[in-house]
This record gives structure tokens, C-alpha cells and sequence, in this order.
């Protein structure tokens, strides 16, 4: 009788090993050619975020399309904070296949030429001592997000740190 007992122990153990597989799995990358190529987390000089004089738009994010073959259009893709502050791309902007945008603060005028979309907020987005950036695709699911610490990802003490070359 006990050989029976083994075998279902021995299944049930199997099983158990099956169903852990994908929860080990959960850290690989997201599948999405749109990834976070870098931030600016730290706008250079003292922050202001005064529209008029500020340097909220020195302080950005860079979005990149990875894919090889593939054109993506931003509208809808959404970025944000870990304190849950975002920014939705209203408007269709292109990016080709190695292409990338640099989303800034402040405002002015976007511009597919010179890849650029402004926030049209004076506000910054990025804490400059630890922060983490979702950027999540239009149907809701994550494309890319990472996390930054002033100590431990800015080496250089720039207030930029590069997440994918």
C-alpha cells in the first residue's frame, strides 16, 4: 500500500514543481518593442517648475522602439510614476523601428522631427532621490518599468541613469 501513497505524493510534488515554473518566471522582460531607454530624473540647476522660467523641461524620459521590423503608435500608451502620477499620449506619434521620443516636462511644441512630446505640466514627474517608471501599453498591460535610486543607479551623479543601450 505504501507504493501507491509514494506515487501520489510523487505527482502531487510534480505538480506543485509545474505551478511554480511560471511564478519564477514573472521577472522576465515584458514583451513589448516599446521599452524605457533612460530617464532624467534630476533637471540640471535648481528645480523650478515655473512654466514661464523653470527647467521642468530639461527633466525627461526617453522612450525607444526596439523592434527591428515594427512601427508603434504611442496614442494611449501611458507612463507614470510610483505615486501614480501620468501622462497619456493623446495624439499619434510614430515611431519607426529604432526610433525613440523624449517625453519632457513643461511645455512646447511636439514634434515628430526633433522626438519630442511635451507634458504640458510644469510640474516634475520624477522624484529625484528614488522613483520607479511604469510605461503601460493601450490595453492596459505593461510594456516596461523601472526603478532608480539616486545612490544606487546614478554612478555619475549626472541625475540621468540608461536602462536599456
Amino acid at each position: 500500500m505504501r507504493k501507491p501513497v509514494r506515487a501520489v505524493v510523487a505527482a502531487v510534488a510534480a505538480a506543485c514543481a509545474v505551478v511554480l515554473i511560471p511564478v519564477q518566471s514573472e521577472a522576465a522582460e515584458y514583451s513589448s518593442a516599446l521599452k524605457i531607454r533612460g530617464v532624467q530624473y534630476d533637471a540640471p540647476g535648481r528645480d523650478s517648475n515655473s512654466c514661464s522660467s523653470g527647467n521642468t523641461d530639461e527633466e525627461y524620459v526617453t522612450i525607444k522602439n526596439y523592434s527591428s521590423t515594427t512601427t508603434v503608435n504611442l496614442r494611449n500608451y501611458v507612463i507614470k510614476d510610483a505615486a501614480g502620477n501620468r501622462f497619456v499620449f493623446r495624439a499619434d506619434h510614430y515611431l519607426q523601428p529604432g526610433d525613440y521620443v523624449k517625453l519632457r516636462g513643461g511645455n512646447g511644441t511636439d514634434s515628430d522631427k526633433n522626438n519630442v512630446v511635451y507634458r504640458d505640466n510644469c510640474n516634475f514627474l520624477w522624484n529625484n532621490d528614488r522613483d520607479t517608471i511604469y510605461l503601460y501599453k493601450p490595453s492596459g498591460s505593461p510594456a516596461d518599468s523601472h526603478s532608480y535610486t539616486r545612490s544606487g543607479s546614478d554612478a555619475d551623479g549626472n541625475g540621468y541613469v540608461s536602462f536599456h543601450g
